[in-house]
């Protein structure tokens, strides 16, 4: 069901007007239930599709309720091969062909969310943090939430549990007007700047992938160019696409968590990582990267290591976080140069701060000229990595990088964060020493001026869909 599509308004429609016409709770989660399996049905030809997915879903239940009685390390860790196996065995990893394959097509989409939702539930019942036993329907509402099923936000059951079918809860003219202030951003991030970047990405990969002819600075330009492209269409997309669910969540009593938090403001690599998909993040920091590093401390317990410990365990984890992105071999570059991104990083700042102080190190961090540096080091540094997510061929991606060289690479590296550093630069600047009038301020902030920004981006979402003559699709599905 796709976002741009009438039939999602109507689907949307229909289910928050059917949640807000009783304050019953069990009748707004029977709404919602019932939303979740309309949702996923709109993707399916035929019923047998969906049948790995409850599989799955079944899997996942049976270890909770096995974690609820037997609450051992041995318990979690069965459970959790058993899960993720099944969960390799799904997604068709290209690196486990000899496993095979079920005879027939199914329902992929969502696997990714689903896992880490059973993964956290199973850990948390375990650790005691969860202690309530969730009956199937709730864990049905929770799992296959159809506001995130496609790519998140990804949330705690403790936090969903809060809003799930809350009878408290009614809308107001405010709650409605900020939801579909929300969502009509969303969709001008997702139709308006998503797509007119996905079209010159898709003017530009083309020439790129058969790049046998193409004179070397023209090569190196078009990289860069399509490299930064990409990023920008990434971006948007996804980013489009929370405000529309978060907003979407607001009108049927849903506080979904925020995914993004200006990650281009970001002066390291890791910092960005706590601003890009911040959700994804936070899990992977919970549940991997802290049992890691404990477990790591527990074996070289010597206080000297803590911080090379913790590059190891910074490696591991995005180099995991890396992987989950697709199921063929360039994925595991991208695991690989996430990692590397994330341990050089950690290194710099150990270096630094043993070599200067935390002080000293403090004060050159603050200056101006290291701060915009880091910063398009970073960006030019994700930007390159990305190539994995639009080249997931080994083939072609061989070829590419078999035509760039380490020039190219290079050139690409410094010319992305060179133009960003700049261009951050001179916006920053711009915004610090520019003030806008108290009159446009009053108007803007007025109930007619908010009426006509949603009118205004309104008409421009129609203008450029029927300028592009294309609906753009979900980038993030397909991970």
């Amino acid at each position: 069901m796709s976002l741009t599509s009438p039939l999602f308004f109507a689907f949307l429609a229909s289910v928050v007007v059917a949640y807000n016409i009783s304050a019953s709770v069990s009748y707004r989660r029977a709404v919602l239930g019932l939303a979740n399996a309309c949702f996923i049905g709109s993707y399916l030809t035929d019923t047998t599709q969906a049948l790995p997915l409850l599989g799955f879903l079944l899997l996942g239940y049976g270890c909770v309720r096995v974690l609820e009685v037997w609450k051992s390390a041995i318990a979690l860790a069965l459970g959790v091969l058993s899960v993720l196996g099944c969960y390799v065995f799904l997604k068709r990893f290209s690196f486990f062909d000899d496993l095979g394959h079920i005879p027939f097509p199914y329902l992929t989409i969502g696997l990714s969310y689903i896992l880490f939702r059973i993964l956290h539930i199973m850990v948390d019942v375990r650790s005691g943090d969860l202690e309530e036993r969730i009956n199937p329907l709730a864990f049905f509402r929770y799992t296959c939430n159809f506001l995130c099923f496609v790519s998140g936000p990804i949330q705690r059951y403790q936090d969903f549990r809060n809003t799930d079918g809350l009878a408290a809860y009614d809308l107001d003219s405010a709650k409605v007007f900020d939801a579909f202030s929300r969502i009509i951003t969303g969709y001008v991030k997702f139709v308006i700047i998503a797509a007119t970047a996905e079209y010159g990405f898709s003017f530009l990969k083309p020439q790129l992938l058969q790049a046998g002819d193409l004179p070397m600075l023209k090569l190196y330009g078009l990289y860069a160019a399509a490299a930064s492209l990409y990023t920008v269409y990434l971006y948007y997309n996804f980013s489009g696409y929370m405000d529309i669910v978060i907003g979407s969540g607001i009108l049927i009593g849903q506080d979904l968590p925020e995914n993004f938090d200006r990650p281009f403001s970001a002066r390291t690599f890791l910092e960005f990582w706590q601003r890009w998909h911040m959700t994804l993040s936070q899990w992977f920091k919970f549940y991997l990267f802290n049992p890691l590093l404990m477990r790591l401390m527990s074996w070289f317990p010597s206080s000297a290591l803590t911080a090379y410990l913790g590059v190891l365990a910074f490696f591991v984890t995005f180099l995991v976080m890396g992987i989950w992105h697709g199921t063929t071999a360039v994925f595991v570059i991208y695991g690989l140069l996430m990692g590397a991104g994330a341990s050089v990083n950690k290194l710099w700042q150990v270096a630094c701060t043993a070599r200067l102080g935390k002080k000293r190190y403090r004060a050159l961090t603050d200056q101006i000229a290291y701060i915009y540096l880091s910063r398009g080091i970073t960006i030019a540094y994700f930007v390159l990595a990305l190539t994995c997510l639009w080249v997931p061929e080994l083939s072609d991606f061989d070829r590419l990088i078999g035509a760039l060289g380490l020039a190219g690479i290079l050139a690409g590296f410094f010319a992305i964060g060179g133009a960003f550093a700049l261009f951050w630069f001179i916006a920053d600047r711009m915004v610090l020493h520019l003030t806008t009038p108290t009159l446009l301020l009053s108007v803007r902030d007025s109930l007619i001026g908010r009426n006509l920004s949603l009118a205004s981006k309104m008409m421009a979402i129609v203008v450029v869909t029927t300028l592009l003559h294309k609906s753009p699709d979900f980038v993030y599905k397909a991970f």
